[in-house]
């Protein structure tokens, strides 16, 4: 494909791009032209394959083809309204890999969805990574916060870390901290909360934040009325999650929140190296 059709495609489905409220969308009648077909029937049976291909994937097709309508001109200034859709980027990409692929306009399209969807997941990927990053860490300062009160009340590191293991024992329905260890394959000396989901670990955090709470509201200072706050405080919160249908216990791993500061933090620093690179040409 010649690189001036490369770069008058490449235009075309910028161009046709439309954006509201920070969603992309596309007319799937612009789109028809620019894809290459004369005939809006030929190309809705494109349309149609890949709504087949989007309902198999398990996604809903309402959430990527939604109808619409466009008004076009007639004679005499007038106008009509015809049939249309409007396509996210997906939608795109689904139209193009089960369009004609010996259409140039096509093949174009296939290549320029994937690697723009493809780009898409990456951001999602690593905006949920951060999120469960900051998450992990929120939870180191609400159980040094606290250890903090608690050790103002009397109570040592050893006897912390008793109040913290009942704590986890009733969030998750029986387990001790080094069953759910096993249960879940955490390595050896590595803390658990590094390999929880990111809702268990949301979950320890408010119960962290509410003992801090009622110990200082109620003045709690005998150590076995803190361990009952701490535990009742992981009850509601237990009981709540499995209102909404959750065993915390039955969550699976996730990945090691301190590989994956590492990993983000290699990420961004190679960001900001390629960045000066660019920044000096």
């Amino acid at each position: 494909m010649k690189k001036e059709l490369i770069n008058e495609l490449f235009i075309q489905f910028e161009e046709a791009k439309k954006v509201q409220e920070t969603i992309e969308f596309w007319s799937a009648r612009d789109m028809q032209h620019i894809f290459g077909y004369q005939k809006w029937d030929n190309f809705i049976k494109v349309i149609d394959k890949a709504k087949d291909a989007c309902s198999q994937s398990g996604i809903e097709i309402s959430d990527h083809f939604a109808d619409s309508g466009k008004m076009i001109e007639l004679a005499k200034g007038a106008q009509r309204k015809i049939d249309d859709l409007l396509l996210t980027r997906y939608a795109c990409y689904l139209i193009a890999q089960n369009g004609d692929a010996s259409k140039a306009e096509i093949a174009f399209a296939q290549t320029y969805f994937a690697v723009q969807t493809r780009k898409q997941e990456i951001i999602e990927q690593r905006l949920i990574d951060v999120a469960r990053v900051y998450a992990r860490e929120k939870l180191s300062k609400s159980e040094k916060k606290l250890s903090g009160i608690l050790y103002e009340r009397g109570v040592d590191d050893k006897g912390f870390a008793i109040i913290r293991s009942k704590g986890d024992q009733i969030l998750f329905g029986g387990y001790t901290t080094q069953m759910m260890k096993e249960k879940l394959g955490v390595p050896e000396g590595k803390p658990l909360a590094d390999h929880l989901s990111t809702l268990a670990i949301k979950a320890k955090d408010f119960a962290n934040e509410l003992t801090s709470h009622n110990v200082v509201e109620k003045d709690l200072k005998a150590t076995d009325k803190i361990s009952g706050e701490h535990v009742e405080n992981n009850r509601a919160v237990r009981k709540m999650l499995a209102e909404r249908g959750v065993k915390p216990e039955d969550l699976p791993a996730g990945e090691d929140t301190q590989k994956l500061k590492r990993k983000l933090e290699s990420e961004k620093k190679k960001l900001l190296k390629e960045g000066k690179k660019k920044m000096k040409k």
